[in-house]
């Protein structure tokens, strides 16, 4: 009986199952619902990874909504069984802060410029390294490779010594310079490998058409490179904006940006939450708005490379 069941069964797999078309079936049905699985359980991984990295974030607002005595008697949580609790005051009396008000727009005015000169600087020198030639243009890229290795630490006493001899220390310009410099080579390189992709073929037809290197540069080679343009300010910006080594060391004193202006108010009043939860949140949300704004702008230059 062994001996019959043996062979019933080698040939039932000869037959079906051994057949190089029941291997694929059974391959195809194995892939289908290993794949609904795995997706499933990867979109659950995902939702609970987002609201856990969303969970701190969501405490900081509840607790900005909320008045100092409840924050004193416990935590934002406390807001699921009691929600009326919530209330607008302590961002009242933030925007009657003048020391943080202030503060929000002295930092719009140092990560817009070094934002935007990053951008113009280093699309002007991508192009040129791409698809200019000149003499020791291979050397000035790998010295600009070289400096991204540099941090910022070492450069800030000999910067400062330069910047207090030419008057621009404890300035808003010597903030934006500073981080226009230690932006440019990252920005050089990161546009210089895209620009070098856009084919030569595109270039050559524009030069035959008349287009002198400015006119190639803003109108094909800029409307091409919208999605590393995009990106490359996304990363700016938010590095500017969130930075406080640089603005504690350069930035006035007596007109700090927001994360400067945040720690001094940690550092004079230890306990003031209702003005430190609101400000963080605000000075968090900057960020996310103009994350979004570059998002549509750089999904809108994928297309346009795609179609172009």
């Amino acid at each position: 009986m062994s001996g019959t069941a043996t062979t019933a069964e080698r040939t039932a797999r000869r037959d079906g199952a051994g057949t190089p078309a029941g291997r694929g079936a059974g391959r195809t049905a194995g892939r289908r619902v290993a794949g609904a699985l795995a997706s499933g359980a990867v979109r659950v991984f995902l939702v609970l990874a987002g609201l856990f990295w969303l969970l701190p974030t969501l405490g900081l607002l509840v607790s900005s909504l909320l008045a100092p005595d409840d924050l004193n008697r416990g935590g934002w949580w406390q807001v699921l069984t009691a929600p009326a609790r919530l209330t607008t005051a302590n961002y009242q009396r933030l925007l009657a802060d003048d020391a943080i008000t202030g503060s929000l727009l002295n930092t719009v005015a140092i990560a817009v410029p070094a934002t935007l000169l990053v951008l113009l600087l280093g699309s002007f020198a991508g192009y040129a390294f791409a698809w200019l030639e000149f003499p020791g243009r291979d050397w000035f890229f790998l010295l600009v490779v070289g400096l991204l290795v540099v941090p910022v630490q070492v450069a800030l006493i000999p910067v400062s010594e330069l910047f207090g001899s030419v008057g621009l220390f404890e300035t808003t310009a010597g903030v934006v310079l500073f981080h226009t410099a230690f932006g440019l080579p990252f920005a050089v390189f990161l546009l210089r490998n895209f620009f070098a992709e856009i084919p030569r073929e595109l270039l050559e037809a524009a030069r035959l058409d008349g287009a002198g290197e400015l006119r190639l540069f803003l109108r094909v080679v800029l409307p091409l490179g919208g999605p590393a343009i995009a990106s490359l300010g996304i990363f700016q910006f938010l590095w500017v904006w969130n930075d406080m080594l640089v603005a504690l060391v350069f930035a006035d004193s007596a007109h700090p940006p927001v994360t400067v202006a945040l720690q001094q108010q940690v550092r004079q009043f230890g306990n003031n939450i209702d003005v430190l939860a609101p400000g963080a949140f605000l000075s968090m949300v900057v960020p996310l708005v103009v994350f979004f704004a570059f998002q549509r702008q750089f999904a809108s230059g994928v297309m346009a490379g795609a179609v172009k």
